[in-house]
């Protein structure tokens, strides 16, 4: 069919396409076409990935009447390309504000298509590498998600999409339902590709078993002859189809004069496959056709095992990414009326109000307004048991309600709520790369030259001492020295390892700190909500007389009810168990020193020493332990209880103490609280080294100064105080139930309140270290000892073949195996709640 052309004069009517015509372009829709785009309410057909990418932005930019008052349809494009006309789109200053950074800066995340192995990661951003303005580029090879940040005066979105559609692969701002749609469908044509070549090689190792036993001559010539011109046709689907994606991407390298991993692969193939034909046509010679499908087929299950991996290692970002709702149900006009309307999630504004039903999740963070009910959050925190919610509390986007329908105010739109923000934060630090893996990369792209260097040498050789082996040798050494290995021995392990951190809760923001954890010399802890959680607990009771340690604690509580202070929520939560609740009336507070009142027509004090002496009638002695604050409780004449209120120490605290100094690291305690509380704390927790009293830039000086030794510092902080420290240790982590300004200066946050998580990633840390030297130490020693081998005539071809596709599949499996997580670690993830906090993560560059 060919392409649809119209009356220049008369506009285009939607009825009059039909379905087998791109509503884009006019050409002719494959028929397994998946590619959509809704316009104008309803679902038109395109025909390539190219004409839905330049549709929707149309649509997303709100330029929909571009289709009803056109004139003629738009340049054609095809699968692998968006024409200039459409690229242009993304320069318009309302697609211009998505991409905004800053002033100076733009960013965005791209869903690259047509991602076949790292070869395709070091083509890319070599080539974007050479555009100008541009500041970053990093392409995940786990997520096939490419990061630019670039200067607005120098560089233009069109400028980067043009870049690499030029090299052949197709790029768009990344969504979640066309990312997914993409990637089934690469899944499916990796799958047809990788059954036609075993189809082929199959059918073309029955012709090739009975040369190789029928040497006494029984094989007849004519049935040889026939043997071949089969193998060669059952040869060229698997050339023709399944190799295609080596030849396109070799192809690709070549245009921009760069040696990608392809580029051996295809001359392999190509160099075998055209000897084989040579032979056939003159009747003469040895051919490979069952090398050559054989070494298609391994190269494919190779691949198809890279991108199960790939999807494998970014399980639990993909988690995060389905978690938000595309839809919610909004009540315009509550509290006056409860009629709910179906909206886009990207249409809720803050203010709107929603209903969310038992098991949806919750599209946007907002504030319960009516109802209770439980939370899950595990998505976000690694929570493992569900949170009650009452009026008044925030939920995170992404939470799923559980057993009861409540109403909430939205606080924030979908593009700014919490989840949001954690996978923006994600994205970048899968997207950044540490500089082990950075050497690898350069390593690979070394490599692939002196290859083909080698590889000629060895056909030069071979071609003097015996013309007859030179070519099967040669290919030989091609095909069994791959770089596959090296490349993926680094990304495999690093995305396998962020996955599991993910899913327990710990956020990797900067590449580096997996590489330096593990080599850190000395783990410095704030106090105030590192090691301790950060308020106040009722830590000791102590009844003085006859009374009842219940019913002074009923008292008590009944006294601060109305008491924002937190040694009054502290005595109001132990007391909250505790029924029936009493009632104080002619309340008088104190500011700084306690309160008067009365339960049941008996007036009580609660405070410090000095305050309750008056009514106890006689002083009151001050004899609480150390490191805590006493709370007297007196009546008439009579002192009733002392309350022992301190900051808790975490229940994980020591355990994490210990795994750092069994592992020969230096625990230090800095703290800016008393001199003598921190000492207190450190005793508790076996810590040597504690320092109180110590301001900001205190904290400061005292890591810099070991650093200036030679010590490599990781530190574990959470105030606003410890903002400055965070950025300059080697390495740091913020609670996730921290300040807004630590998290953002910190290289790993920890959204999980347990402490735990810090010594779980350093455990990670080093097993992702020990997996990524095996992995290179693995691939290292094969080249060193296949390359040589198959030099000297002991690897054939197809041998060859099963060695690099046996060699990729080892340093997959290993790094693999970084994503189980431990029983014991498990269930580590109770916590409370997610903080509003995160939601400025974002701002971490």
């Amino acid at each position: 069919m060919s392409a649809v052309f119209m009356d220049s004069n008369q506009p285009v009517a939607d009825a009059s396409l039909p379905d087998e015509v791109c509503y884009h372009c006019g050409l002719p829709v494959p028929l397994e076409s998946t590619w959509r785009v809704t316009i104008d309410e309803q679902a038109r057909a395109m025909c390539c990935p190219g004409c839905e990418a330049a549709a929707h932005t149309i649509v997303e930019m709100g330029l929909s009447d571009y289709y009803r008052t056109r004139s003629a349809f738009s340049s054609s494009t095809d699968s692998a390309a968006l024409l200039p006309e459409e690229l242009l789109l993304y320069d318009l200053p309302d697609a211009l504000k998505q991409f905004d950074l800053n002033a100076e800066c733009a960013e965005v995340t791209l869903s690259i298509e047509g991602i076949r192995c790292a070869a395709c990661v070091w083509l890319i951003e070599r080539r974007l590498a050479r555009l100008p303005g541009l500041h970053a580029v990093n392409l995940n090879v786990a997520t096939e998600r490419l990061y630019v940040r670039w200067n607005k005066a120098s560089c233009k979105p069109s400028d980067i999409l043009q870049a690499i559609r030029d090299i052949g692969y197709v790029a768009y701002p990344y969504e979640t339902a066309r990312h997914d749609a993409q990637l089934r469908r690469a899944s499916r044509t990796l799958s047809r590709q990788l059954f036609v070549a075993g189809l082929s090689m199959m059918q073309v190792m029955m012709y090739a078993v009975p040369a190789y036993i029928s040497h006494d001559g029984t094989l007849e010539a004519d049935m040889a002859e026939l043997m071949r011109w089969a193998s060669l046709l059952l040869t060229i689907p698997a050339i023709c189809y399944s190799a295609l994606p080596f030849f396109k991407g070799a192809y690709a390298s070549l245009r921009h004069r760069t040696l990608g991993m392809d580029v051996p692969v295809s001359l392999g193939i190509g160099a075998a496959f055209i000897a084989s034909v040579v032979a056939v046509v003159q009747g003469s010679g040895d051919v490979y056709f069952d090398s050559v499908t054989m070494f298609i087929f391994l190269l494919l299950c190779s691949r198809y095992l890279e991108s199960v991996a790939r999807r494998k290692a970014a399980a639990a970002l993909e988690k995060l990414q389905h978690a938000l709702p595309a839809s919610a149900s909004r009540m315009n006009t509550y509290p006056t009326q409860r009629d709910c309307s179906m909206v886009s999630a990207t249409q809720l504004c803050a203010g709107d109000f929603i209903l969310v039903k038992p098991g949806e999740a919750i599209a946007v963070d907002g504030e319960i307004v009516e109802g209770s009910s439980t939370i899950d959050m595990s998505l976000l925190t690694g929570e493992s048991l569900p949170l009650k919610k009452a009026v008044g509390d925030m939920l995170p986007g992404g939470a799923i309600n559980i057993s009861q329908a409540i109403v909430m105010r939205v606080s924030k739109i979908v593009t700014e709520s919490t989840l949001s923000q954690l996978l923006k934060l994600v994205e970048r630090a899968g997207n950044a790369k540490p500089q082990i893996a950075l050497w690898a990369d350069r390593v690979a792209a070394w490599f692939v030259g002196a290859l083909l260097l080698f590889a000629i040498a060895v056909f030069l050789f071979w071609y003097w001492h015996d013309a007859s082996r030179a070519w099967p040798i040669a290919i030989a050494v091609l095909v069994v020295s791959c770089p596959c290995a090296l490349s993926l021995a680094t990304p495999t392990a690093l995305a396998a390892a962020t996955d599991r951190l993910v899913q327990q809760g710990v956020l990797i923001v900067q590449p580096h700190v997996l590489e330096i954890l593990h080599r850190a010399t000395h783990i410095v802890f704030d106090k105030t909500g590192t090691l301790t959680v950060g308020k106040p607990v009722l830590q000791k009771t102590q009844i003085f007389g006859l009374a009842e340690r219940q019913d002074c604690l009923q008292i008590a509580a009944a006294l601060e009810a109305s008491n924002a202070h937190p040694f009054a929520q502290a005595i109001v939560a132990a007391a909250d168990k505790l029924t029936p609740a009493m009632r104080a009336t002619n309340l008088v507070y104190v500011a700084g020193q306690g309160v008067a009142g009365e339960v049941d027509g008996i007036r009580y004090c609660l405070g410090n020493a000095l305050f309750v002496s008056e009514l106890a009638g006689r002083p009151v002695s001050d004899q609480s332990e150390a490191g805590m604050t006493p709370v007297y409780l007196v009546t008439t004449d009579v002192l009733l209880a002392r309350f022992d209120l301190a900051d808790a120490i975490r229940d994980d605290a020591r355990k994490v103490i210990s795994y750092f100094q069994r592992h020969g690291k230096a625990v230090i305690l800095l703290s800016g609280d008393q001199e003598e509380v921190t000492r207190h704390v450190a005793r508790k927790l076996g810590i040597t080294e504690a320092h109180g009293a110590c301001l900001p830039e205190k904290k400061l000086a005292f890591v810099q100064a070991l650093q200036q030794q030679g010590k490599i510092v990781a530190m574990v902080g959470d105030g606003v105080n410890d903002a400055a420290v965070l950025r300059a240790a080697d390495v740091s982590f913020a609670m996730g139930s921290g300040s807004a300004l630590a998290q953002t200066h910190a290289d790993t946050v920890l959204l999980s309140p347990h402490l735990s998580a810090v010594s779980n990633t350093a455990e990670v840390a080093a097993k992702a270290m020990r997996v990524i030297r095996q992995n290179l130490v693995w691939a290292t020693c094969y080249n060193l000892f296949a390359i040589p081998a198959a030099a000297i005539g002991l690897i054939n071809p197809w041998l060859s073949g099963i060695g690099m596709s046996f060699s990729s599949a080892v340093v997959i499996v290993n790094a693999l195996r970084l994503r189980r997580i431990p029983r014991d670690q498990a269930n580590v993830g109770k916590s409370t709640a997610i903080t509003s906090d995160v939601a400025v993560m974002h701002d971490k560059v």
